[in-house]
């Protein structure tokens, strides 16, 4: 007996639930007024169901973006996809701030300054293999590097927001 807080069942899921009984020929038949062709040929009956679950699925629910579909296409196709994920994403490659670069954060009351450089992160006169280590020294307690320097979603308690600065060194004459 259901409830009234209790969500209406979904009608695709008792559809989904009935695929693995079907036959053959009725997964065939499903197929065709699904997707107005015929059900590809050769296929056994259980790989025609799960293909069938996904039509559904995704006619009910929606599929894979456009941007999306494309991108798992080129990851399947390119000989690196490591490199080809890369570079979906400008600037980002190596997850971390070019070297030079200074992340610039106050706490309690005192400015830090990290400067990135090739062979890690420069604090204090102490070169770090990451951000971690650092952001705890500072604060005495666990936290995400990144987070800490504002590289990621800003979150912690009010007040504690990073000051959003990446300044570049200036030049050396």
């Amino acid at each position: 007996m259901t409830t009234p807080t209790d969500p209406a069942p979904d009608p695709q899921t008792a559809e989904l639930a009935a695929l693995p009984a079907l036959d053959l020929d009725a997964l065939r038949l499903r197929w065709r007024r699904l997707t107005r062709r015929p059900a590809p040929l050769g296929l056994r009956r259980d790989l025609l169901a799960r293909l069938l679950a996904h039509a559904m699925q995704t006619r009910a629910y929606g599929g894979l973006p456009r941007e999306t579909a494309r991108l798992l296409d080129r990851l399947a196709t390119d000989a690196d996809p490591a490199k080809a994920l890369a570079a979906t994403r400008p600037g980002r490659g190596t997850g971390r701030p070019s070297p030079g670069t200074q992340l610039v954060r106050e706490h309690a009351g005192r400015v830090h300054r990290v400067t990135v450089t090739a062979a890690g992160y420069l604090w204090n006169g102490t070169t770090y293999a990451s951000l971690s280590p650092i952001a705890e020294a500072i604060t005495g307690t666990r936290w995400n590097g990144p987070r800490f320097f504002g590289l990621r979603e800003r979150g912690g308690p009010e007040g504690s927001a990073p000051i959003a600065r990446r300044a570049r060194p200036e030049a050396q004459p």
